[in-house]
């Protein structure tokens, strides 16, 4: 530390005046993030009595008194658009949802149609016109033929058409929860960011501050070029986070609307918090849940019954259906009415649809299969979400009972060794350091666990998501101002 040409009483005291000072000026810098309005309000009589003790500094100029810190936290602003609103308005206009809901419609359509009977035929023929014996001919007026339906063809094909509307209702359900997850994961990860651009916002108006009154005490000689040129680099190192986050929020922003279905959405901030306790998941139940339930599942089952009941459409195909007619005959060369019966029917000598039933086959080999790879891929899924869960949550824990209170207690430790003339302050920048890191990352991990409990409140089909019943706590306080 420099030593000033001053007598050794004085330079003592200048010293003392100068640890108060440029402590001030560090705690200002790297106050932590997450401390609530609550805790600064009750810390403040502290901060104001140091602050006072340090305007009679002698040889200091006409410094201003030290400002009222800013409150670090969440927002309590409540003009952002929240996760309820979101998912209500994405499930209103996003076109994934409509796309699926036409295509029921679509397979709902085609199953009607697959079971209506054929159309009769009517046709009337003119036979031997201009005879000697009759000009006028033979004719049938009219001769009317019906195809009736055989094996059952007509209701095997309503049924089967039935299982695609079952399969696409299933498919739709199972969008609308991706849907939701996808909404959800949006949100957390626009939250986050939004979270953590705010602190750093704040965090750098203090550190442009502390930098200020840096300057003045070095004017005065209270304190070293050194002890200004480390506040100088912490500043410019959080202004480079902040610029970075700034980029990043509208692109969140904007994902988050074209993830809704509203791609012109216009979004300037998201409300919530991040500090509500997290879901609790287990593995092998949330498996097993999923695996009982999901409808991405149902439709794979629903598509082995259509393809089974196509199978026996394709069996059914070669049984002859049989055509039958019915017609007035006027007989002008003996002027007589007679009347014509008729049936016919194809006999399957060649063509026996046996390619046909070759393909349904397989086609029902492939949808059983179908079931595996469904199965496969939940599993996956949710082992893959369920690791990011486990992993964000278990790092949440461990920053927020072990992380971020040793963080404290070393910063507090430094800070009092430092009024003690035992550290030199870059030991307590050190700290603050530290401490300010260690709750950007915490938030970092409550984002990250929040994303990943989303994916699987879609694979467990959650409609009410979070959990309201807990009480919501405060945002864990950070660096108390002394």
């Amino acid at each position: 530390m420099h030593r000033y040409s001053k007598s050794g009483d004085a330079i003592s005291d200048a010293k003392r005046r100068r640890s108060i000072h440029v402590g001030l000026a560090l705690v200002a810098c790297f106050v932590g993030p997450a401390i609530s309005a609550d805790a600064m309000a009750a810390e403040w009589p502290a901060w104001a009595q140091l602050a006072e003790a340090g305007d009679d500094t002698e040889g200091a100029p006409d410094a201003e008194p030290e400002p009222e810190p800013d409150v670090i936290g969440p927002s309590e602003n409540p003009s952002g658009v929240t996760l309820d609103e979101l998912v209500a308005l994405a499930l209103q206009q996003n076109p994934r949802l409509s796309q699926l809901g036409f295509a029921v419609q679509a397979a709902r359509g085609r199953a009607h149609q697959a079971g209506l009977y054929p159309n009769p035929t009517v046709s009337l023929t003119w036979d031997e016109l201009g005879d000697k014996t009759g000009p006028s001919g033979i004719n049938s007026l009219p001769l009317v033929t019906q195809e009736l339906v055989t094996g059952r063809k007509l209701s095997i094909s309503r049924d089967a058409g039935l299982r695609e509307v079952d399969r696409n209702s299933a498919n739709l359900m199972a969008e609308r929860y991706l849907l939701l997850a996808d909404v959800r994961s949006a949100y957390f990860d626009a939250l986050a960011l939004q979270t953590r651009m705010g602190i750093l916002l704040q965090v750098l108006q203090l550190a442009d501050k502390s930098v200020d009154q840096t300057n003045k005490l070095l004017d005065a000689k209270e304190a070293a070029r050194l002890d200004l040129v480390q506040l100088e680099v912490e500043a410019e190192r959080l202004r480079t986070d902040l610029e970075a986050s700034e980029r990043e929020l509208p692109s969140a922003y904007k994902r988050l609307a074209a993830i809704v279905g509203v791609r012109d959405l216009e979004i300037s901030q998201v409300d919530g918090t991040l500090y509500a306790p997290l879901p609790e998941y287990e593995l092998d139940r949330t498996q097993q849940y999923v695996l009982g339930t999901h409808p991405e599942l149902q439709a794979a089952r629903f598509g082995v019954e259509r393809a089974r009941l196509l199978v026996r459409r394709a069996e059914v195909e070669p049984i002859p259906n049989v055509a039958v007619s019915a017609g007035y005959v006027r007989q002008n060369q003996n002027r007589s009415d007679d009347y014509t019966l008729g049936a016919s029917v194809s006999i399957p000598l060649w063509n026996r649809n046996q390619g046909n039933i070759r393909a349904a086959e397989a086609e029902l080999y492939q949808a059983m299969h179908e079931i595996r790879r469904v199965e496969n891929s939940l599993t996956d899924r949710v082992a893959t979400a369920m690791r990011d869960f486990v992993s964000a949550k278990r790092r949440t824990e461990r920053y927020h009972t072990a992380i971020l209170p040793r963080a404290d207690e070393s910063y507090q430790l430094s800070l009092k060794a430092y009024r003690g003339g035992q550290f030199e302050y870059l030991r307590v920048l050190e700290a603050q350091r530290t401490l300010a890191q260690a709750t950007l990352e915490y938030i970092r991990a409550m984002g990250d666990a929040w994303k990943a409990a989303a994916v699987i409140s879609g694979l467990t089909l959650e409609d009410q998501w979070p959990p309201s019943t807990v009480e919501v706590p405060p945002a864990p306080d950070a660096v108390p101002i002394p």
